[in-house]
């Protein structure tokens, strides 16, 4: 099976101004950006309750915490969340405010309060970038996309490796892209 397309600046773009014209636009700007600015799984992020974006004053959390039973590897793991990101969190919570902290933080027509799961964010993912003319990207192209922004703007692989959740530097190697700009750079520095 091929790997998720890593979306382009551009490709990005392209994606938030569909989202923007479509029903639900705050939630599903938030649901891909969260994944492109954080790296999250979408079982990660399926999971995410107000309580998890949200200080017990109200405030936005810098990190997002997550236990053992919310990650892939069964491992707690801290999401920091850069300020661009807290930016949109921020704006997605004027849209859709929170009611109750232990509610999902991405809601569904069918199921406000319990959200989305895994397998119905997958598919979500899919069905999105398809409209939005993007072929090839899956619900993990925001990680992918995640791990070579940062590896392109000298992120060392250890830190990667960290962010991504990953226990072993090879599997967050196979994230990572090679681009034609980062090659141009790469040659620069000689």
């Amino acid at each position: 099976m091929a790997q998720a397309k890593t979306l382009t600046p551009t490709e990005l773009r392209r994606v938030l101004d569909y989202v923007a014209t479509r029903k639900h636009a705050a939630r599903n700007r938030c649901l891909v950006l969260i994944t492109h600015l954080a790296g999250m799984r979408v079982g990660e992020v399926a999971a995410l309750t107000y309580a998890h974006v949200l200080n017990a004053d109200g405030t936005l959390r810098d990190q997002i915490p997550l236990s053992a039973n919310e990650t892939k590897g069964r491992h707690p793991r801290a999401v920091f969340v850069s300020p661009r990101l807290r930016k949109e969190i921020a704006a997605y919570l004027v849209a859709v405010p929170a009611k109750n902290p232990n509610v999902a933080l991405f809601y569904t027509q069918k199921c406000p309060e319990r959200g989305f799961t895994a397998n119905t964010l997958t598919q979500f993912f899919l069905t999105l970038y398809a409209r939005a003319g993007i072929e090839g990207a899956s619900s993990h192209s925001g990680r992918r996309s995640f791990a070579t922004a940062l590896a392109a703007k000298g992120t060392g692989i250890r830190v990667l490796m960290r962010l991504m959740g990953h226990r072993n530097i090879a599997v967050t190697a196979t994230y990572i892209d090679a681009n034609d700009d980062m090659l141009r750079n790469a040659v620069a520095l000689l």
